[in-house]
């Protein structure tokens, strides 16, 4: 992997984003946005790339 990678969890996901809670996991479950990392039995995060990218293509779209 040439990125680094780095692990970002629902509150800085949020921040990112604009969204909700419930209408990220809307969303992951309607397969349009990032799926979360399970870390543990009650810990999840994202792949801060693909929560950037997946913010660059809602720009793109825009556009």
């Amino acid at each position: 992997m040439s990125e680094r990678c780095r692990l970002v969890r629902l509150p800085e996901v949020k921040q990112m984003t604009g969204l909700s809670k419930s209408t990220i996991y809307a969303r992951i479950a309607s397969g349009t946005f990032p799926k979360q990392i399970p870390l543990g039995p009650r810990v999840v995060a994202w792949s801060e790339h693909a929560v950037k990218t997946w913010i660059q293509s809602q720009i793109d779209a825009a556009a």
